[in-house]
C-alpha cells in the first residue's frame, strides 16, 4: 500500500543553463545520460505484443536531475547493470530504482512530470503524485 499524498509537491526552479553545465560530474553524467537515451530512442520500434513504450528521461527530466544534481556530487564506485522502470517506479519519477513515495518524501526530488505521448491507459504517468506503490 502506497503512503498518502501530503500538500503539493514543489516543482524544481532551475535555469537551463544548469542542464547543460557539463563541467561538474553531475553535468558529465547528464549528457551521457542525454546521449545514451538519444541512441536508444533512434532504434526500431518494438513490434506486437508490445504496444507502449515509456521514455522517462524525456518527460520526467526535471526530477531526474534534481535526483542526479543531488546525488552524483562525488566520484562514486557504482555500476547500473539494469534499469527496470516499472511503472510506478522510475516510469513515474525518472529516478531509477525509485518507488513514487521513497523519492518524493525520503530523497526529497522535485520536479514536475510531463505526460508521455503514447500513455497505456492502465498505467497513467501522474509523477510525484502517484499514490501507487512499485511492488518489486
Amino acid at each position: 500500500a502506497a503512503e498518502p499524498v501530503t500538500g503539493t509537491v514543489p516543482v524544481a526552479e532551475e535555469e537551463e543553463e544548469e542542464d547543460d553545465n557539463d563541467d561538474d560530474l553531475a553535468g558529465r553524467f547528464l549528457q551521457l545520460e542525454r546521449e545514451q537515451s538519444a541512441l536508444l530512442q533512434a532504434l526500431p520500434p518494438f513490434g506486437e505484443p508490445v504496444s507502449h513504450v515509456y521514455h522517462p528521461l524525456d518527460y520526467a527530466w526535471e526530477p531526474h536531475c534534481d535526483f542526479v544534481r543531488r546525488y552524483c556530487r562525488t566520484p562514486k564506485r557504482v555500476l547500473f547493470l539494469g534499469m527496470n522502470p516499472g511503472p510506478f517506479g522510475m516510469a513515474q519519477t525518472g529516478v531509477p530504482f525509485g518507488e513514487v513515495w521513497h523519492v518524493r518524501e525520503w530523497l526529497r526530488v522535485v520536479g514536475g512530470v510531463k505526460k508521455p505521448p503514447s500513455e497505456h491507459p492502465k498505467r497513467p504517468v501522474l509523477g510525484l503524485t502517484c499514490r501507487r506503490a512499485e511492488v518489486s
